[in-house]
């Protein structure tokens, strides 16, 4: 990324520390993640708003960590500890496939501007960025039993109406459409806010 930050010629192996910056910032994601899924405590409604809310709250983490990339591997490995999490945390294994497919790819891209180019990176992020609709692929493909587990959860059916409403294989075209686009406004977003704060702080 030329506009955020100046590095040399990227090396082609990941070591020791590379590996850290991505545990680092994955929890932090992780966090992030947790923090917005809990809106949906308050509305079903919210659950489908992940795909807005997590790419806007977590966009200057996000940016931060483009700015310590400079091989490949470290997005794909952030994709892997993020599908693992999804899966131990108990979100299942079905949305693994696009959390790391998001990942390759958006790696990828951001090698295809030498992890310089913003515009990549934007694109980068947004492709990035459909991970979250992992989230929905239980709610989607195990439609009746996930409601069954959250009747049993003492969700009320009109929580259980009103989630299945808003995330169904109707709606996950959209959802997508909007990590993506998100994603992208919050790459945007995320720079602006590093280069007024961080860059001028020292900190990048």
């Amino acid at each position: 990324m030329a506009n955020v930050k100046g590095n040399t010629s990227p090396k082609k192996n990941l070591g020791v520390k590379d590996f850290i910056t991505v545990g680092i910032f994955t929890a932090i994601m992780f966090v992030v993640e947790f923090a917005c899924a809990m809106l949906g405590y308050i509305h079903p409604v919210m659950v489908a708003g992940l795909s807005v809310l997590i790419p806007l709250v977590g966009c200057i983490p996000m940016m931060l960590f483009y700015t310590k990339i400079e091989k490949f591997g470290m997005i794909t490995i952030m994709s892997v500890l993020i599908a693992i999490i999804m899966f131990v945390t108990g979100m299942g294994y079905l949305g693994a496939p696009l959390i790391i497919l998001s990942g390759v790819i958006a790696d990828l891209i951001a090698k295809s501007g030498g992890y310089k180019s913003f515009k990549k990176t934007v694109l980068s992020n947004g492709i990035f960025s459909l991970w979250i609709c992992a989230n929905y692929f239980p709610v989607i493909i195990t439609a009746d039993s996930y409601r069954k587990d959250l009747i049993d959860g003492d969700y009320s059916a009109e929580y259980c109406d009103n989630l299945f409403g808003a995330i169904n294989y109707k709606t996950i075209a959209v959802l997508l459409i909007l990590c993506f686009v998100f994603g992208c406004i919050g790459a945007l977003i995320g720079k602006a806010a590093i280069k007024k704060h961080f860059e001028k702080a020292g900190i990048v």
